[in-house]
């Protein structure tokens, strides 16, 4: 299958080339940045240099590769610019559908979040509907509005990522306020789920049925239950006893439909994964 990966380079898409290339897919992977081609066609794709907000350019892009498939990793959150990350959702991924639509692509696959849920006590599942006074309601529900239009769409709802090169690294922005002691124990719930696991299903999705699928690990928890735990695998002072973080959630989410689809997470905690931190040691 020839697939067209937007955001190759992102977390989720620099695990996903080598994958769908180890299937035997062939890949055309996008970038922004010309410095980041290079990364690219070293992971196995063949590199296109694309701004999805230019609509004229996607349609040409698309319609030069000629995808069976279009992938959709893009965020825009390095800078933790959220309302360029919302813009990206909106404009970018209508770009993509109707760009897609146009060259008779049926399948598109895309990354939404699974922390949008209405609060609730049990499990969030993919039918519970989401809430509209969260900050990313807007981007979210644009995006999967718009890649349900296409004849089969998957969107999957991913937890909060971890691992390397993300926010919770030893080197990101979750692991600093952790240090300066800005991000506190509370009882909000957070669904994880590793990167590497959130690559796996994006590539086991190709296989899935049209709709909404949560990819997140098997052990939902508080703020207070994962926090000292992260804070002790950073080597950090313990937490206090309030305040917030950036992927908290009302609720709890299964991963049930996941599972019966055939995916398993290799890392089936968080517990597990902030373990496994490669924390850099220090010394003066």
């Amino acid at each position: 299958m020839k697939i067209l990966l937007a955001g190759a380079t992102g977390v989720v898409g620099r695990r996903l080339i080598p994958l769908l290339v180890q299937a035997g897919h062939e890949v055309a992977g996008t970038t922004r940045r010309t410095e980041r081609t290079g990364m690219v066609r070293e992971l196995g794709a063949a590199p296109v240099l694309l701004d999805v907000l230019d609509a004229a350019a996607v349609h040409d892009a698309v319609a030069a590769v000629r995808p069976d498939a279009v992938i959709h990793q893009l965020t825009d959150l390095s800078d933790e610019d959220f309302e360029a990350n919302s813009r990206l959702r909106i404009t970018g991924t209508r770009n993509l559908v109707d760009a897609a639509k146009a060259a008779g692509v049926r399948t598109m696959i895309a990354q939404s979040i699974a922390w949008a849920y209405v609060p609730g006590d049990a499990p969030a599942v993919e039918t519970d509907p989401l809430d509209s006074h969260l900050p990313p309601y807007a981007g979210i529900a644009a995006l999967e509005q718009a890649v349900a239009e296409m004849p089969h769409g998957v969107i999957l709802r991913y937890g909060a990522l971890y691992g390397p090169g993300t926010w919770y690294a030893p080197d990101g922005a979750i692991a600093e306020r952790v240090r300066v002691g800005t991000l506190r124990q509370a009882p909000s719930w957070t669904s994880f789920v590793h990167a590497d696991d959130a690559a796996s299903a994006a590539l086991a999705a190709l296989e899935w049925p049209a709709g909404a699928v949560n990819v997140v690990d098997d052990e939902p928890a508080t703020t207070a239950d994962w926090l000292p735990v992260y804070s002790a695998a950073l080597g950090a002072p313990g937490p206090g006893s309030a305040g917030k973080h950036a992927a908290t959630t009302g609720r709890p989410v299964s991963n049930a439909k996941a599972l019966s689809l055939g995916w398993k997470p290799q890392v089936p905690s968080w517990r597990i994964g902030f373990a496994q931190m490669d924390v850099p040691v220090v010394t003066d």
